[in-house]
């Protein structure tokens, strides 16, 4: 019976890990991968204390200083998914890919998302040659370019938002008839003189050459179809939470998403905690995620340790 299990091998389940360590829970760590969703970017330029770094050398990173802190403390399997997350007498029990069964008094899930993908021609034979999930990771390698947002919700208007910033223009593109963003975001940055927003616009192909070119479009409206002359693609529609194997235990929101309360990042479950992009906080960002780990391992330490 470990102190705490932590799902999840992103800065938030890293952050986690360490912060475990140094407050001696005995824990056991589980991920199938390291790194979380910033392994897709090549150049990384806001992870805070290093000015830029690739998504692999990030995961390894975190790989590294999690593997110098566990010593006797934090068991790591890695290459496995929990599968199931079940409440027991004693605690909680998870179950992986691999059937091993494990059994611990607290959880904290900090098992992330994945963006939800462009499925247009071109698209995934150029990511990392113009298309790209993360304006937060690759927004600055496009200064002073045209680019593209495809995405009408909140997430779209603020990449649209950070890319204004540094791009020499930026065009948002929304398959509906009305953006789903907060009307004040809406406003707010469609009024920058840079900005451009575009409804009723059904991606139909990442046009590129060696590096992407433009991207093809067609008004719903009309059928005709129009190719903007860009470099860059940034792609918001959508998260898809990995939370399945959590849902009869913790409450959900409407995206599938962990409600947490953000003052302690408990979840609605007694002794189980969520991190990072896996819950409903409004922002989602690897140096955010971290922090909220370890305020959840502080809350966690609180709860187990000074009954």
């Amino acid at each position: 019976m470990y102190d705490l299990i932590i799902i999840g091998g992103g800065p938030a389940g890293t952050a986690a890990g360490v912060y475990a360590s140094r407050k001696q829970l005995k824990s056991l760590f589980i991920t199938k991968d390291w790194g979380g969703q910033s392994t897709v970017s090549t150049d990384i330029q806001n992870w805070i204390g290093t000015p830029s770094i690739s998504g692999n050398k990030l995961a390894d990173d975190l790989k590294g200083h999690l593997e110098a802190y566990a010593g006797d403390t934090v068991d790591i399997i890695s290459g496995e998914l929990v599968t199931d997350l079940k409440k027991t007498a004693n605690g909680y029990e998870v179950t992986l890919t691999n059937d091993s069964v494990h059994s611990a008094k607290a959880v904290l899930i900090a098992s992330g998302s994945n963006r939800r993908r462009l499925e247009v021609p071109g698209a995934d034979a150029f990511e990392h040659k113009g298309v790209t999930y993360c304006a937060s990771c690759d927004g600055p390698i496009f200064a002073g370019q045209d680019v593209v947002v495809v995405g009408g919700g909140n997430a779209g208007f603020e990449t649209a938002a950070q890319l204004l910033a540094y791009a020499k223009s930026v065009t948002l593109v929304h398959r509906g008839p009305a953006f789903k963003a907060d009307p004040v975001t809406i406003d707010k940055v469609l009024a920058h003189e840079n900005m451009t927003g575009i409804l009723n616009a059904d991606t139909k192909e990442v046009v590129a050459e060696k590096f992407v070119t433009g991207l093809r479009y067609q008004d719903t409206m009309t059928g005709m179809e129009h190719t903007l002359p860009v470099t860059g693609i940034f792609v918001e529609i959508g998260m898809i939470p990995n939370t399945d194997f959590a849902a009869g235990v913790v409450d959900l929101d409407a995206y599938n998403r962990i409600t947490i309360d953000p003052w302690t990042q408990k979840t609605s479950a007694e002794h189980v905690w969520a991190a990072g992009d896996c819950t409903n906080v409004k922002y989602h960002q690897n140096n955010i995620s971290a922090g909220d780990a370890v305020k959840a391992l502080e809350d966690i330490y609180v709860t187990l340790k000074t009954k």
